[in-house]
């Protein structure tokens, strides 16, 4: 059942700190983490970053192809305030940087997020046009919305049992392709997936943010290990956008690799209905429970 509560935060103020604005938001109940209680998935902050730093100085002909984020430590479900600025102007290129604040318990704010995202000019080369990755098709329940689009089939797979309860993941609509844990050929997991959400209540999210809250979820569609009996979080994600995300349902072909000392890391290649347009990279903390 949907809940009643509209968005994934409230904007309750913009201020200005010291010569910096900052947009203040509090969180509602999708943000939730899988990890624990208490602590926001690393989705909701990472869009309220890519937010930021899409808004400073927009430029007609030039957009983000590359954001990272840095996961300073576990989000608190308490007021956040979110600042970006330039940290290099350019004519043909452009470096941003935004970063996330949590409100304490005695009043203060800490870092708990930082991010940077590269913004490049743009012009036309659908004459050369040339992708890697194989399309990944819409399932057919899907592809009726989309002209064009090819159609294949949705698996009758639930979302693991760990994940059900919890805020982000049910933000979202889920078309599971590939099954999640590898399949009998231990190829990639895959699953179609849809923000239901505003990123901010009263606002419209756009597709740039939505792919990026969206992309978080690599480590989880693509996990390898039982949720029950390891935690293996993100400390960061790498989104990188070879073309314009459209929406609104993405596609993530994911897997995850497991080292031998407690180091991992997911990776999944990102599709819109009009087929790739980018990939993720995630380092992992494996732990036991």
């Amino acid at each position: 059942m949907t809940s009643p509560i509209a968005g994934c935060y409230h904007l309750v103020a913009t201020e200005d700190d010291a010569g910096t604005t900052y947009d203040i938001l509090s969180p509602t109940e999708h943000v939730g983490s899988p990890w624990g209680p208490g602590i926001q998935h690393g989705g909701p902050p990472a869009g309220l970053l890519v937010r930021a730093m899409d808004r400073l100085d927009p430029q007609p002909d030039a957009r983000i192809a590359k954001v990272s984020v840095d996961l300073l430590g576990a989000v608190p479900m308490s007021e956040v305030r979110v600042t970006a600025r330039m940290l290099r102007p350019g004519r043909r290129i452009t470096l941003l940087g935004a970063r996330l604040e949590a409100e304490q318990p005695d009043g203060s704010w800490r870092a708990v997020a930082q991010a940077t995202a590269w913004r490049q000019a743009t012009q036309p080369t659908d004459d050369v046009v040339h992708l890697v990755a194989p399309r990944e098709d819409l399932p057919a329940d899907l592809s009726e919305d989309v002209p064009g689009g090819t159609a294949s089939g949705a698996i009758d797979q639930a979302l693991p049992e760990a994940w059900e309860p919890v805020g982000f993941v049910n933000a979202l609509s889920w078309r599971v392709t590939r099954p999640f844990g590898g399949g009998p050929d231990g190829g990639p997991s895959a699953a179609w997936v849809r923000l239901d959400q505003p990123l901010v209540a009263g606002e419209e999210t756009s597709p740039l943010e939505a792919v990026v809250m969206i992309a978080d979820v690599t480590n989880g569609v693509g996990a390898r290990l039982d949720p029950v009996r390891f935690s293996f979080l993100n400390t960061e994600l790498t989104v990188h956008l070879h073309d314009v995300p459209k929406g609104p349902w993405f596609g993530v072909v994911a897997e995850t690799t497991v080292g031998a000392d407690g180091v991992g890391m997911g990776s999944a290649v990102l599709h819109d209905p009009s087929g790739p347009i980018g990939r993720v990279a995630q380092s992992l903390l494996v732990e036991r429970r």
